[in-house]
């Protein structure tokens, strides 16, 4: 359920995506607002959910994970739940997403290099008993967006 939002609600949001340590005190100069204006919004837009948290921006080839793909996944009907279980264990996924269409997961793939992505796929993935199938794509670049 989507939760009330203004536009001062909106502006400290695409200030904080921009730069999520940003001060209060430079969130509401920069919204203009009051300290104890910014303050208050924030809480309430983490209290609601909105922002669920914050976190560093990693650029992966310095991190040590060159190498990223989408592996799509075919699993086996009604073992979602089991799988996502298992998702929580494997640091390679830096995200994955339940989609529709002809396969029923999408996830991001990062690792050093092909032979680890291989080790991933062959011998950690394709492994898993809900697995149906998988296809891999490089990913060749990586704009950043934001």
């Amino acid at each position: 359920m989507a939760v009330q939002l203004d536009d001062t609600d909106r502006r400290i949001i695409t200030l904080l995506r921009d730069d999520g340590r940003m001060s209060i005190r430079a969130v509401a100069e920069r919204a203009h607002i009051s300290r104890a204006n910014a303050y208050s919004r924030l809480e309430r837009l983490r209290d609601e959910g909105v922002i669920r948290g914050f976190t560093a921006v990693i650029d992966p080839e310095k991190y040590g994970t060159a190498l990223s793909a989408y592996v799509s996944v075919r699993i086996e009907q009604h073992s979602w739940e089991r799988f996502r279980g298992y998702l929580r264990d494997i640091p390679e996924v830096d995200h994955a997403a339940l989609v529709s269409g002809d396969v029923d997961l999408l996830l991001l793939v990062r690792v050093a290099d092909a032979a680890a992505l291989r080790t991933f796929v062959l011998e950690r993935l394709q492994r898993l008993p809900e697995v149906k199938s998988t296809q891999t794509m490089f990913i060749l670049d990586e704009p950043h967006l934001q």
